[in-house]
């Protein structure tokens, strides 16, 4: 049987993102999307978030932050199913409630935290739990863009409901991560600032978080990066790993490609990071990146009751850090 999905939100993350992948999921077919842009050909486009109740068995919420934790508590109220973008809330606060809503109600919900599936970051994964770099001593990880002009959209308002800023849209990936690689933090030391001129949320920030077992996150992104630094740069006793780029899954998303299309996730050599010690160093092939998984995993979740790819409590640890980062920089 055919799972039938509903899409709220049809901007950067519906239409690039969630309506791609669900579209190339077997076991999932896109039947609705709530938004006033045009859709896909057969696709229904719908007015209301409340028409999806009734007739899916999945929804997915791809709408402005703050939309986020009041229209995946009606979903769960209703009984669907629910697949919500990062942030998970824009508050711990919030995600504690709607996790323990959906828990009471035995109503699987989880986070699309698709840079767990990053083709670079499952070459790092590798490389540290291969033994490659020897004791790892330092991990290094850098979203940088060169945006000078702020965009007029949500994610420059002030409000913290907002959930806006830099820190709550690529730093929810980087801590994630993190948090994957080296498990629980016990402190978190932050520079959270806003440079560009009139901005009214952060856009540059740097994180250190010493994990529990001692192991430091380096964790940083700028707006303001005309010349971006290495994407990871990780250290270690007998080694280094340094790569540059991004992953490439979400430029071929953007251009149209889909997975299961040719060299789907995969980079090119010349993108490829580099292994060793200065003047003795080789280039590492780059795993190729699976967006796919997370919603081939949900099928899994919904069919067969298996865990659904991203534990709603793992977003709540991230939000946790974010917090503390902009509590203790304010």
């Amino acid at each position: 049987m055919t799972l039938r999905v509903g899409l709220i939100g049809y901007g950067t993350a519906g239409a690039f993102f969630h309506a791609p992948l669900i579209t190339a999921t077997p076991g999932l077919t896109l039947r609705s999307v709530v938004t006033s842009r045009e859709v896909p050909d057969g696709v229904r486009r719908l007015d209301r978030p409340d028409q999806l109740w009734e007739d899916h068995d999945l929804v997915v919420i791809a709408s402005p932050n703050r939309t986020h934790v009041p229209l995946a508590t009606e979903a769960v109220l209703a009984g669907v199913p629910v697949v919500v973008d990062k942030p998970f809330a824009a508050s711990v606060e919030e995600a504690r409630a709607l996790t323990s809503l959906a828990s009471s109600r035995d109503v699987p919900i989880t986070v699309f935290q698709n840079r767990r599936w990053d083709g670079d970051f499952l070459t790092v994964k590798h490389l540290i739990r291969s033994g490659a770099l020897g004791k790892v001593l330092r991990f290094e990880s850098h979203f940088d863009r060169w945006r000078p002009t702020p965009k007029d959209t949500w994610k420059e308002l002030p409000s913290r409901a907002e959930a806006g800023g830099v820190l709550f849209d690529l730093g929810a990936h980087l801590i994630d991560q993190a948090l994957q690689l080296f498990g629980p933090v016990r402190s978190v030391y932050s520079e959270v600032t806003k440079q560009r001129p009139g901005v009214e949320v952060d856009d540059d920030f740097f994180l250190a978080l010493t994990h529990e077992s001692g192991m430091v996150s380096h964790l940083a992104s700028s707006t303001l990066a005309a010349q971006p630094g290495p994407r990871f740069r990780v250290l270690g006793s007998s080694s280094a790993y340094v790569k540059y780029g991004l992953d490439v899954q979400e430029a071929a998303l953007r251009a149209g490609c889909v997975p299961g299309s040719s060299g789907w996730g995969v980079e090119p050599p010349e993108a490829w990071g580099l292994l060793g010690v200065a003047g003795e160093t080789s280039p590492v092939e780059t795993k190729p990146g699976s967006y796919q998984y997370f919603y081939a995993a949900m099928v899994s979740a919904l069919r067969d009751g298996s865990p659904v790819p991203v534990a709603p409590e793992s977003a709540i640890a991230t939000l946790e850090i974010i917090e503390s980062a902009l509590d203790s920089s304010h």
